[in-house]
């Protein structure tokens, strides 16, 4: 474990030339880095650059289930995704992958290390990262499975087949450690390094920044639990205590480790979905769903033209263009009449900044919020607030005017709606294709909003719903299998997350 620790870091610092030219001494092997090399500073630049790739550009599975995306026409069909019939190889490589594609246990063992260091330092700074970075993995965990390994989950040398937590105390402890990292992040005499500015790609060392994250993070939590443990005063009176604030209009935490246009360093999301370093279309198989795009295109949204790109090679002059989830292909047509899933609005080139949490999901939560009256303000407001965010966040033309036209139709209008929850979600939905295609599917899962997304048209579908949760990956059968036994025969069609009480 410590050896593929050590791959994925490595891997990471090359790439975004994170690694000193001393790292190349013929005298010393590259590839046997010391315990000494491996600084705190190296260790958060690695795991920043990987919490971003991993949740910004590997969750192409719930953007098809959730009517975002579908199967290109120049590919056969797509089992288990189009007929929900999960299985443990499944995604696997969210558990654990294989460098550079680090899974989220490889990268929160980094983090933890980080932590680990920080700590045996005295620099409080890289602690604080590392308990709010940790938040975003193990909800990401926790979300797609449920119970997982989490207190025994690092003590590899004690704990080599890991205990599983249950989901619920995993979400309570991940409360606990964003409220130490706000309290680390609100010391008015943190002390932080030179070294430590340089390897936050996130904010560079601003702590009002970190704690409006924190808190927004917080958020986000209490939101997905939101059915389950209905008042969270406790935790919102240390967000409102607090007074930074969440992170607001033109906020968006943005990450550029370097990306270029040279191999290995191209934004994460333009290199899995768009074109590779040498202007190759790389990827033929993810394309628009006619059902999202048919929502934009007859309200008037311009929204879809910068969530998706034109076909290349449009049918019958139709520049974007759809596919139907589990659809059976049509003789004649191919991907490239259908509308590539990344467009100039979230990702314009291979050099353009990843996010790690956007403005817009942000002011979405704030507004579910105000609505159920965990913090004060007009929820109309708020709402409408969230809603210019995403048409500004994209970069439509001439964005305030489009936004306020938009909101008087009755897809969007507040007057007209009566349930207003309902409408926030919605439009969140509308707002996240690209952006955030997982959240989309914890909000189905907890509300059931949107209610009209289909299902798939796959023929071997045999009554299955879009799937509740993840199976876990073979490799917990073949090497903790006491552990994973003990969960007992999970079905993903069946077996809920901990927080979703529909």
């Amino acid at each position: 474990m410590k050896n593929k620790i050590i791959a994925i870091i490595c891997a990471s610092t090359l790439t975004f030339s994170a690694c000193k030219d001393s790292f190349f001494d013929i005298n010393k092997n590259p590839n046997l880095p010391t315990e000494e090399a491996i600084t705190p500073d190296l260790l958060m630049t690695s795991v920043i650059t990987n919490v971003v790739k991993r949740s910004t550009s590997s969750y192409r599975f719930s953007a098809h289930w959730m009517g975002y995306w579908a199967r290109g026409s120049s590919f056969g069909i797509s089992v288990p995704l189009e007929n929900y019939n999960i299985d443990a190889a499944f995604e696997a490589t969210q558990w654990s992958g294989v460098t550079p594609d680090a899974g989220w246990y490889d990268i929160l063992m980094d983090n933890h290390v980080m932590e680990q260091k920080g700590l045996a330092s005295g620099e409080q700074f890289y602690v604080g990262v590392a308990k709010a970075l940790k938040t975003v993995g193990f909800m990401y965990l926790v979300d797609m499975y449920n119970n997982v390994p989490y207190s025994e989950a690092f003590d590899l040398a004690n704990k080599i087949t890991p205990k599983y937590d249950k989901g619920e105390d995993i979400y309570k402890d991940l409360l606990i450690q964003l409220d130490e990292a706000r309290m680390i992040f609100s010391n008015p005499n943190l002390s932080i390094s030179d070294q430590a500015v340089a390897a936050d790609l996130i904010f560079k060392g601003d702590l009002k920044k970190w704690r409006k994250f924190v808190n927004t993070q917080t958020l986000r939590l209490l939101v997905h639990q939101s059915e389950k443990v209905a008042n969270p005063s406790a935790e919102i009176a240390k967000i409102v205590a607090d007074g930074s604030g969440f992170l607001d209009e033109g906020e968006t935490a943005w990450v550029n480790p370097g990306y270029s246009n040279d191999k290995y360093k191209l934004n994460p999301m333009y290199i899995a979905y768009v074109r590779d370093e040498n202007n190759t279309l790389v990827d033929g198989f993810n394309r628009a769903n006619n059902f999202v795009l048919d929502k934009y295109k007859q309200n008037d949204d311009l929204r879809y033209q910068q969530i998706f790109l034109k076909a290349i090679t449009p049918v019958g002059g139709e520049l974007w263009r759809g596919k139907n989830f589990g659809q059976n292909n049509v003789s004649g047509e191919s991907s490239s009449g259908e509308s590539i899933v990344m467009g100039l609005g979230l990702v314009p080139s291979p050099d353009a900044p990843a996010w790690l949490f956007t403005s817009v999901e942000s002011l979405f939560l704030q507004a579910e919020a105000v609505q159920r009256g965990w913090l004060s303000g007009n929820a109309e407001a708020m709402y409408e607030r969230a809603v210019e965010e995403s048409f500004v966040f994209l970069n439509v033309p001439d964005a305030q005017t489009e936004v306020a036209g938009y909101l008087q139709k009755n897809i969007a209008s507040w007057s007209n709606s009566s349930n207003k929850l309902e409408l926030i979600i919605n439009q969140k939905y509308l707002a996240l294709p690209g952006i955030n295609n997982f959240e989309a599917w914890v909000d189905y899962r907890r509300l059931g909003y949107p209610s009209d997304v289909p299902l798939s048209l796959n023929s071997s579908l045999n009554g299955r719903k879009i799937p509740l949760r993840l199976q876990y990956p073979q490799n917990e059968f073949n090497y903790n299998a006491a552990n994973v036994a003990a969960e007992g025969d999970i079905d993903p069609q069946k077996d809920k997350i901990w927080w979703d009480v529909n």
